[in-house]
């Protein structure tokens, strides 16, 4: 059965198949027949993620077995926060300052990272050094929000802090390289990225989520929880709707 995977990842990145078997030192024969379903040796598999920017598992899903994806998975977990709040606020402005190709924040409010004026000033350094930073917002007007706020007890003050946040970020968003979008999903987890790592804040009924645990996760080849929650991010990006 053909790759459809790695032939559709190639094409988006423009990289033929002469190109790629150049960059892995192979023959072109050899890139032809992985696109035709044939699965290339682990180095090669590796090297071809790499080179994609994709996660090895979703090029080759059966080249991995269960136990092999969850141990990899498991080896991306780098720290587990009990609370938000117990994640030092230079762990924030130092996580989104590593990131070299892309940064993204999905929220409701994020309230608490608006107001660092340190990570504002990260974003406005690295969108004018050409890095792409994507920030997603809650409607506060939507459904969504309201329901949160009266799972967290809070009620209209979720609103409110997403409209507060909007205000904080007014000077970054009319700046190229930093784009803002609204989006009116039920949200399971706030995620932020910095190109292969992500800081992902887990929602609990009942509690704020502040109160409730941070995972501090970086990409491993044959990993899929890195993967996971970055579709996640791009599903909710894609049906967003852009700030004025």
């Amino acid at each position: 059965m053909p790759n459809d995977r790695l032939r559709t990842s190639l094409l988006e990145r423009g990289v033929t198949p002469a190109d790629l078997a150049a960059e892995l030192k192979v023959d072109p024969k050899s890139v032809e027949r992985w696109i035709s379903g044939r699965i290339p040796y682990r180095r090669h598999r590796y090297a071809v993620a790499a080179k994609l920017g994709v996660d090895e598992a979703y090029l080759w899903p059966d080249a991995l077995s269960r136990s092999q994806v969850a141990d990899a998975s498991e080896s991306e977990i780098v720290n587990v926060y009990p609370h938000r709040w117990a994640v030092p606020s230079e762990m924030w402005r130092n996580f989104f300052d590593a990131a070299e190709a892309e940064i993204g924040v999905l929220v409701y409010g994020g309230l608490f990272l608006s107001e660092d004026a340190g990570v504002r000033k990260v974003f406005r350094e690295k969108a004018d050094m050409g890095v792409p930073v994507r920030i997603l917002l809650g409607d506060p007007n939507s459904e969504s929000v309201a329901q949160r706020g009266a799972d967290e007890g809070v009620d209209d003050a979720m609103a409110a802090k997403i409209r507060n946040a909007l205000v904080l970020y007014r000077p970054l968003r009319d700046l190229d390289g930093i784009e803002f979008r609204s989006h009116d999903t039920v949200l399971y987890n706030s995620i932020y990225r910095a190109d292969d790592q992500v800081l992902v804040n887990t929602h609990i009924y009942g509690f704020p989520a502040a109160e409730a645990p941070v995972l501090h996760l970086r990409r491993v080849a044959g990993g899929t929880m890195v993967s996971s929650y970055l579709d996640s991010f791009e599903r909710v990006w894609d049906g967003a709707i852009p700030l004025e």
